[in-house]
Protein backbone atom coordinates (compact mmCIF):
# COMPACT_ATOMS: atom_id res chain seq x y z
CA UNK A 1 0.00 0.00 0.00
CA UNK A 2 2.83 2.43 0.80
CA UNK A 3 4.47 1.79 -2.57
CA UNK A 4 1.12 2.21 -4.36
CA UNK A 5 0.57 5.54 -2.62
CA UNK A 6 4.05 6.68 -3.60
CA UNK A 7 3.36 5.73 -7.23
CA UNK A 8 0.16 7.79 -7.14
CA UNK A 9 2.18 10.87 -6.18
CA UNK A 10 1.60 11.09 -2.43
CA UNK A 11 4.08 13.35 -0.66
CA UNK A 12 4.38 11.15 2.42
CA UNK A 13 3.10 8.08 4.23
CA UNK A 14 1.13 9.16 7.29
CA UNK A 15 0.62 6.61 10.09
CA UNK A 16 -2.25 7.87 12.28
CA UNK A 17 -2.31 6.82 15.96
CA UNK A 18 -0.12 3.77 15.27
CA UNK A 19 1.26 3.14 18.79
CA UNK A 20 -0.48 -0.24 19.08
CA UNK A 21 0.99 -1.55 15.80
CA UNK A 22 4.52 -0.13 15.81
CA UNK A 23 6.26 -3.53 15.33
CA UNK A 24 4.09 -4.23 12.28
CA UNK A 25 4.73 -0.72 10.91
CA UNK A 26 8.48 -1.27 11.26
CA UNK A 27 8.35 -4.66 9.53
CA UNK A 28 6.21 -3.39 6.65
CA UNK A 29 8.30 -0.25 6.20
CA UNK A 30 11.56 -2.20 5.97
CA UNK A 31 10.05 -4.28 3.14
CA UNK A 32 8.72 -1.17 1.40
CA UNK A 33 12.07 0.65 1.63
CA UNK A 34 13.83 -2.38 0.14
CA UNK A 35 11.39 -2.13 -2.77
CA UNK A 36 11.93 1.59 -3.37
CA UNK A 37 9.90 3.58 -0.85
CA UNK A 38 11.66 6.93 -0.49
CA UNK A 39 9.05 9.51 0.53
CA UNK A 40 8.93 10.81 4.13
CA UNK A 41 7.25 8.73 6.81
CA UNK A 42 4.97 10.65 9.20
CA UNK A 43 4.08 9.41 12.68
CA UNK A 44 0.82 11.16 13.60
CA UNK A 45 0.01 10.60 17.28
CA UNK A 46 -1.79 11.71 20.43
CA UNK A 47 1.60 11.93 22.14
CA UNK A 48 0.74 9.08 24.51
CA UNK A 49 3.49 6.84 23.16
CA UNK A 50 5.93 4.50 24.84
CA UNK A 51 9.62 5.29 24.65
CA UNK A 52 10.21 1.67 23.64
CA UNK A 53 8.04 2.10 20.55
CA UNK A 54 9.76 5.35 19.64
CA UNK A 55 13.17 3.66 19.95
CA UNK A 56 12.04 1.11 17.34
CA UNK A 57 11.19 3.98 14.98
CA UNK A 58 14.49 5.84 15.41
CA UNK A 59 16.03 6.35 11.97
CA UNK A 60 12.84 5.33 10.19
CA UNK A 61 10.34 8.13 10.86
CA UNK A 62 11.06 11.44 9.17
CA UNK A 63 8.29 13.61 10.63
CA UNK A 64 6.61 13.31 14.00
CA UNK A 65 3.22 15.03 14.50
CA UNK A 66 2.37 14.61 18.18
CA UNK A 67 -0.39 16.29 20.13
CA UNK A 68 0.38 17.93 23.45
CA UNK A 69 -3.05 18.05 25.00
CA UNK A 70 -2.85 18.83 28.71
CA UNK A 71 -0.14 19.94 31.09
CA UNK A 72 -1.69 19.02 34.44
CA UNK A 73 -2.33 15.51 35.74
CA UNK A 74 -5.69 16.73 37.07
CA UNK A 75 -6.98 17.81 33.66
CA UNK A 76 -5.54 14.68 32.07
CA UNK A 77 -7.27 12.49 34.63
CA UNK A 78 -10.57 14.32 34.14
CA UNK A 79 -10.69 14.61 30.36
CA UNK A 80 -8.33 11.91 29.07
CA UNK A 81 -8.76 9.32 31.84
CA UNK A 82 -4.94 9.15 31.94
CA UNK A 83 -3.38 11.03 34.84
CA UNK A 84 0.08 10.16 33.52
CA UNK A 85 -0.56 11.71 30.10
CA UNK A 86 1.62 14.82 30.70
CA UNK A 87 4.62 12.82 31.90
CA UNK A 88 4.28 10.26 29.08
CA UNK A 89 3.61 12.81 26.35
CA UNK A 90 6.39 15.20 27.34
CA UNK A 91 8.92 12.35 27.43
CA UNK A 92 7.67 11.06 24.08
CA UNK A 93 7.81 14.46 22.37
CA UNK A 94 11.31 15.05 23.74
CA UNK A 95 12.41 11.66 22.34
CA UNK A 96 10.85 12.49 18.97
CA UNK A 97 12.65 15.84 18.88
CA UNK A 98 15.93 14.16 19.83
CA UNK A 99 15.50 11.84 16.83
CA UNK A 100 14.56 14.29 14.08
CA UNK A 101 15.02 17.85 15.39
CA UNK A 102 12.99 20.91 14.41
CA UNK A 103 10.74 20.88 11.37
CA UNK A 104 12.38 21.49 8.00
CA UNK A 105 10.35 22.55 4.99
CA UNK A 106 11.51 22.34 1.37
CA UNK A 107 11.27 25.03 -1.30
CA UNK A 108 7.79 23.85 -2.33
CA UNK A 109 6.46 24.23 1.22
CA UNK A 110 6.40 20.54 2.12
CA UNK A 111 7.72 19.25 5.43
CA UNK A 112 10.62 16.84 4.95
CA UNK A 113 11.86 16.12 8.48
CA UNK A 114 11.35 17.14 12.08
CA UNK A 115 8.65 17.60 14.72
CA UNK A 116 5.38 19.50 14.31
CA UNK A 117 3.52 19.75 17.62
CA UNK A 118 -0.25 20.25 17.68
CA UNK A 119 -2.06 21.82 20.60
CA UNK A 120 -5.83 22.18 20.77
CA UNK A 121 -6.79 25.33 22.67
CA UNK A 122 -9.58 24.36 25.05
CA UNK A 123 -12.30 26.59 26.51
CA UNK A 124 -11.07 28.01 29.81
CA UNK A 125 -7.74 26.28 29.27
CA UNK A 126 -5.28 29.12 28.73
CA UNK A 127 -3.24 28.13 31.79
CA UNK A 128 -2.76 24.67 30.26
CA UNK A 129 -1.87 26.22 26.91
CA UNK A 130 0.65 28.59 28.46
CA UNK A 131 2.35 25.76 30.39
CA UNK A 132 2.55 23.54 27.29
CA UNK A 133 3.94 26.34 25.09
CA UNK A 134 6.45 27.43 27.73
CA UNK A 135 7.71 23.84 28.02
CA UNK A 136 8.10 23.62 24.24
CA UNK A 137 10.06 26.87 24.08
CA UNK A 138 12.30 25.97 27.03
CA UNK A 139 12.87 22.26 26.40
CA UNK A 140 12.82 22.04 22.60
CA UNK A 141 13.63 25.60 21.62
CA UNK A 142 11.72 28.45 20.01
CA UNK A 143 12.42 27.07 16.52
CA UNK A 144 9.88 24.32 17.26
CA UNK A 145 6.89 24.43 14.89
CA UNK A 146 3.55 24.51 16.72
CA UNK A 147 0.11 24.14 15.17
CA UNK A 148 -2.31 25.86 17.54
CA UNK A 149 -5.80 24.57 16.80
CA UNK A 150 -9.11 26.30 17.45
CA UNK A 151 -11.54 23.64 16.23
CA UNK A 152 -12.68 22.22 19.57
CA UNK A 153 -16.36 21.32 19.39
CA UNK A 154 -18.22 19.83 22.37
CA UNK A 155 -19.83 16.48 21.64
CA UNK A 156 -20.82 13.22 23.32
CA UNK A 157 -20.66 13.19 27.12
CA UNK A 158 -19.47 16.81 27.17
CA UNK A 159 -22.88 18.07 26.04
CA UNK A 160 -24.61 16.58 29.08
CA UNK A 161 -24.09 17.56 32.70
CA UNK A 162 -20.76 15.78 33.10
CA UNK A 163 -18.33 18.46 31.84
CA UNK A 164 -20.20 21.79 31.76
CA UNK A 165 -16.94 23.79 31.90
CA UNK A 166 -15.98 22.62 28.40
CA UNK A 167 -19.47 22.47 26.95
CA UNK A 168 -18.78 25.41 24.65
CA UNK A 169 -16.49 26.40 21.81
CA UNK A 170 -13.18 28.14 22.46
CA UNK A 171 -13.80 31.87 22.07
CA UNK A 172 -11.98 34.03 19.56
CA UNK A 173 -10.48 35.99 22.46
CA UNK A 174 -9.12 32.80 24.02
CA UNK A 175 -7.58 31.68 20.76
CA UNK A 176 -6.03 35.11 20.13
CA UNK A 177 -4.56 34.99 23.63
CA UNK A 178 -3.08 31.55 22.91
CA UNK A 179 -1.52 32.83 19.69
CA UNK A 180 -0.08 35.79 21.54
CA UNK A 181 1.51 33.49 24.12
CA UNK A 182 3.16 31.51 21.33
CA UNK A 183 4.32 34.68 19.58
CA UNK A 184 5.76 36.07 22.83
CA UNK A 185 7.71 32.81 23.21
CA UNK A 186 8.88 33.19 19.59
CA UNK A 187 7.64 29.74 18.60
CA UNK A 188 7.22 28.95 14.91
CA UNK A 189 3.60 29.24 13.80
CA UNK A 190 1.77 29.18 10.48
CA UNK A 191 2.00 32.86 9.55
CA UNK A 192 -1.22 32.73 7.49
CA UNK A 193 -3.11 31.56 10.56
CA UNK A 194 -1.60 34.25 12.77
CA UNK A 195 -2.49 37.02 10.32
CA UNK A 196 -6.05 35.76 10.11
CA UNK A 197 -6.53 35.91 13.88
CA UNK A 198 -4.49 38.85 15.11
Amino acid sequence: MMLALQQRGCHNINFVTPEHVVPQVVEATVIAIEQGLDIPLVYNTSGYDSLESLALLDGMVDIYMPDLKYWSPESSRTYLKAEDYPVAALAAVKAMHDQVGPLTIDSSGLATRGVLIRHLVMPGGLDETRAVLEWIAQELGPDTYVNLMDQYHPAGKVTGIRYPEINRRTTAAEFRAALQIALDLELRLDSRRVLRWL
